[in-house]
């Protein structure tokens, strides 16, 4: 997730979280990276959040954030309502029971780097653990924009 100079990250985070409606929701955030998403989700009165992030690095960047006791498994405002686990989504995903997820935001790193996630055996992954009626949310930023603009045109 990138935020752009309009607005800042927890504001693109919100505008993003609220799509999925998720006040008294299960939420699966599959790429947590520095917390927005989780966050953003605790904010909105969600019911549980199980946010996964693959990247110790990332992980530790979460722990230097302005307010790291907002995006933290133990921070007082998630009240337990946050699972935090340092592992690899795409692995883990299998372990997730049938229909238990109300809500997924999926914000993968770009292609190059996470393939696994953009694959259809991932994407069967999520529709299995997504209840009938449940929201996705996929964020993908602008695949292409450059290579685009630079050599095909515009029809």
């Amino acid at each position: 997730m990138l935020s752009t100079a309009h607005e800042s990250p927890f504001e693109d985070a919100r505008r993003k979280v609220a799509l999925v409606e998720p006040r008294g929701k299960r939420v699966l955030d599959t790429c947590g990276g520095l917390g927005y998403f989780a966050v953003c989700c605790l904010e909105a009165g969600v019911a549980h959040v199980h946010s996964f992030e693959n990247n110790a690095d990332v992980l530790w960047l979460r722990t230097l954030t302005p307010d790291p006791d907002e995006v933290g498994p133990d921070a007082p405002a998630s009240g337990g309502r946050l699972q935090l686990e340092h592992g690899d989504v795409s692995q883990a995903i299998t372990q997730i029971a049938d229909a238990s997820v109300d809500a997924l935001l999926h914000d993968p790193p770009r292609f190059g780097i996470a393939g696994e996630l953009y694959s259809r055996a991932f994407y069967d992954q999520l529709a299995r653990v997504l209840r009938r009626g449940g929201r996705l949310f996929h964020y993908t930023g602008s695949p292409n924009k450059r290579k685009r603009a630079a050599t095909a045109p515009v029809i």
